[in-house]
């Protein structure tokens, strides 16, 4: 098939979220671009008799999926080395999985399982223990990322970040040690998540060939899953531009499956004005082409007014100088009309932010710059009204479906039914994109984040909202498209399957309108196309991928034997034991209002 050239798809029942025929039955594309939408009768006049053509066979299409707060160009140079638990149904097969892949690493490679699951999802709502992990384990580091309140180090993994019972607590975290002073394994992100990127850095990293291998798959498993575009929120540890060769390699070779808008993430405590100011004689907002460019500064701005979520804990207080630091980045941007983005998950933080940029707005209006709060938990009705007099937006994630216990048992069910207040937000016309804050925290799978803002559920079934705060299948269906694509300024081209629009699309496995509720989350696509060419295809569409056969490196690869978020056909003997009781899991003895501590669950039939 001819790379950019006609294409028609007919026989389906294609939502194209344009409000002048919002379903048609085909779609005909030329040159990567919606060329007609319409009755399968009409369009096919429209095409010649050399226009290749696929039938859709009755299947649900969609405008592709764009997360507007993905991390893919650091997650996808890690990709190849991580395992991942996301979606796995119970702890026993995870930690059979983790034992398997200890034997197919070699040293001195770490087996990293980082991020994308909660203890909630697993069938014996406990996290492993460090006597499991170590007992799997003895000799090969393992690193176990939990959400972003703290990581789990066996004896290996200590010995290979170098922590004793001589070692400080690192500034921004703590290790926990045991009566003897010495490191138990447990490391803790008190007040805020360095102490587990700085651990996590010291790990090997895969060759360039393998990096560039590894972000390819990344890509693949997005586009598996319905993605064609995202804004990338850059990352700590993620340097501009030395971490971004592989992704700019790939750019080049015209090997990218995804549109990727990017923003710039300072990585100087203190010296963050700098950063900024270096960059801005290097990038031009919004230059590259519609695969690849760049979206702004963000989603850290200064580290002082980062209010990392850890649920477990009280609510970080932000430092005195957090408003003055933030004033001097925020004045050169809006002087630069550079757009930004802000990390900000408590309102407290969001208020102050706010009371800088109404400053900087005083002096330098704002005006039509592009700029949104990531995040938003918490976030009262008030400063909602602020954003909207600003002209700000705010992407939302599915962090609470991964941690809204936690949140509960905090703050109280009354307000988790706001945490955000995505109905709220869309009443005031604020422009709100949808995303996962992927894959260090929640997973990269939409089809979660979308079945959290429709059923109001987390991933373990807690109810979190009511029905003043779930959103219709097409409300979040839109947030997930033209929601996105708006916060980096694209609506224009992409979000809906318009006539000029990018032709990004998906071709469901299951209708996303008409399954069950909690089918949602179990949706795949069939059939990805970016820009008119098929990136991804399965199952009937399988003979459409060209790139169905590309081999997976390094061989140890958990990625080559697990692929990426679970998959059913791998577990053949999962959850044998989900007879085990919640009641049993927290013992006799626990008390229906004691905090959630799920480093002290149990289970009495777990056994290896």
């Amino acid at each position: 098939m001819a790379k950019r050239g006609n294409l028609l798809l007919f026989n389906g029942k294609i939502t194209t979220l344009d409000p002048k025929q919002p379903e048609v039955s085909a779609i005909l594309i030329s040159n990567g671009l919606i060329a007609a939408i319409g009755s399968e009768k009409e369009i096919k006049t429209l095409a010649d008799k050399n226009t290749p053509q696929i039938d859709l066979r009755k299947k649900r299409v969609i405008p592709g999926l764009n997360d507007s707060h993905l991390h893919l160009i650091r997650g996808g140079l890690n990709y190849n080395m991580e395992l991942r638990w996301d979606g796995v149904p119970c702890l026993a097969y995870a930690l059979e999985m983790l034992k398997e892949q200890v034997k197919r690493t070699p040293p001195p490679q770490w087996v990293r399982v980082i991020g994308g699951w909660s203890e909630f999802q697993f069938a014996e709502k406990r996290m492993p223990t460090l006597q499991e992990i170590n007992q799997i384990a003895p000799d090969t580091p393992v690193f176990i990322l939990h959400l972003y309140d703290r990581a789990l180090l066996n004896a290996a993994a200590l010995r290979a970040v170098g922590y004793d019972k001589k070692s400080p607590d690192p500034i921004g975290g703590r290790i926990e040690r045991d009566k003897n002073g010495n490191p138990t394994g447990i490391l803790i992100a008190e007040p805020n998540a360095s102490i587990l990127y700085s651990a996590l850095a010291k790990g090997p990293k895969l060759s360039l060939e393998d990096q560039m291998n590894s972000t390819r798959h990344f890509m693949r498993e997005l586009n598996r899953l319905g993605l064609t575009s995202c804004i990338d929120a850059g990352g700590g540890f993620q340097n501009y531009p030395e971490d971004y060769q592989v992704i700019e390699k790939l750019h080049k070779n015209d090997q990218l499956t995804l549109r990727i808008a990017y923003n710039l993430f300072t990585q100087k405590p203190g010296h963050e004005l700098e950063d900024f100011q270096k960059w801005s004689k290097m990038v031009i907002p919004y230059s590259g082409s519609s695969m690849y460019r760049n979206n702004g500064a963000g989603e850290m701005l200064v580290f002082s007014a980062a209010d990392f979520e850890d649920f477990f804990y009280e609510r970080p207080e932000m430092p005195s100088s957090m408003q003055g630091d933030l004033k001097k980045v925020i004045r050169f941007l809006v002087e630069n009309r550079w757009p930004f983005r802000l990390h900000a998950t408590y309102d407290e933080t969001i208020n102050r932010a706010l009371n800088v940029f109404e400053e900087v707005n005083q002096e330098i209006p704002f005006k039509d710059l592009c700029w949104f709060f990531d995040h938003a938990e918490t976030i009262s009705d008030g400063n909602l009204e602020r954003i909207k007099a600003l002209n700000g937006g705010i992407a939302i994630q599915h962090r609470m479906a991964y941690q809204g216990e936690y949140f509960i048992n905090r703050y109280g069910s009354q307000k988790a039914r706001r945490s955000p207040p995505i109905r709220k937000m869309l009443e005031l016309g604020i422009p709100v994109g949808a995303g996962t804050d992927a894959t260090r925290v929640a997973s990269y799978n939409p089809w979660v984040s979308l079945y959290w803002m429709v059923s109001g559920k987390t991933i373990g079934g807690t109810e979190l909202y009511g029905p003043e705060n779930k959103l219709e299948r097409l409300d979040a269906l839109r947030l997930y498209t033209l929601g996105s694509a708006k916060l980096s300024r694209e609506d224009n081209f992409k979000g809906s399957l318009a006539k000029g629009m990018y032709a990004d699309l998906a071709v469901l496995s299951e209708d996303y309108f008409t399954v069950p509720e909690e089918s949602i989350r179990n949706i795949t696509s069939l059939l990805t196309i970016v820009g008119g060419k098929v990136v991804y295809g399965s199952q009937d569409f399988q003979e459409l991928d060209s790139k169905k056969t590309l081999p997976v490196s390094p061989d140890w690869s958990p990625v080559k034997k697990y692929k990426g978020y679970f998959h059913e056909s791998h577990s053949h003997q999962c959850c044998h034991h989900q007879k085990c009781s919640l009641d049993t899991l927290l013992g006799t003895n626990k008390k229906a209002d004691a905090p959630l501590n799920p480093w002290s669950f149990g289970c009495d039939c777990f056994t290896w």
